[in-house]
């Protein structure tokens, strides 16, 4: 395993546990060249491989990172953690691998990232449903602020408001 801090190819393992029900092993490991340690995580690839259909009706191999990328964009500046993201991937994940056999539209893998990205984070919804939904104005843009407005502290007790509103 190469050490992502001084790139050399010699690390060895410390300590290996089972996480997520077993299907995820964590191994602590520690360069011998600069004594840094640094952790990985291993997982079994899925046997049959998703395709993802896109808008354009284009087809790429599923890629988690893809979804993961976007859903830190969304929550740049945000009190969303890393965890939290990677827990709903996982979720999505879980829901792609049981309904899809082969191939999953993009357009179900963006609602249903929206969906759990609502419950997090309003402002970070928002950021994603501008880019994800391609809004055509400015118009559609603030109807869907104005519903998670009216829709505040339903889907999270605790959530701060989007916007302020004067009386």
């Amino acid at each position: 395993m190469q050490c992502p801090f001084c790139k050399v190819n010699n690390a060895r393992v410390i300590d290996s546990r089972e996480t997520d029900g077993g299907a995820v092993i964590r191994r602590r490991r520690q360069c011998q060249e600069c004594g840094k340690r640094f952790t990985t995580y291993e997982k079994a690839e899925a046997a049959v491989r998703l395709v993802v259909v896109k808008k354009d009706g284009s087809r790429v191999p599923y890629d988690r990172s893809r979804i993961l990328v976007g859903l830190q964009k969304a929550c740049y500046k945000r009190p969303v953690s890393e965890k939290q993201l990677e827990s709903l991937v996982d979720k999505l994940e879980e829901q792609l691998f049981s309904e899809f056999d082969r191939e999953v539209p993009s357009r179900f893998i963006g609602q249903r990232a929206a969906e759990g990205l609502r419950t997090l984070d309003e402002v970070a919804y928002v950021r994603f449903a501008s880019v994800y939904r391609e809004f055509r104005d400015v118009g559609e843009f603030m109807d869907e602020a104005r519903q998670v407005m009216e829709r505040h502290g339903k889907d999270q007790p605790g959530q701060k408001r989007l916007f302020d509103q004067e009386d």
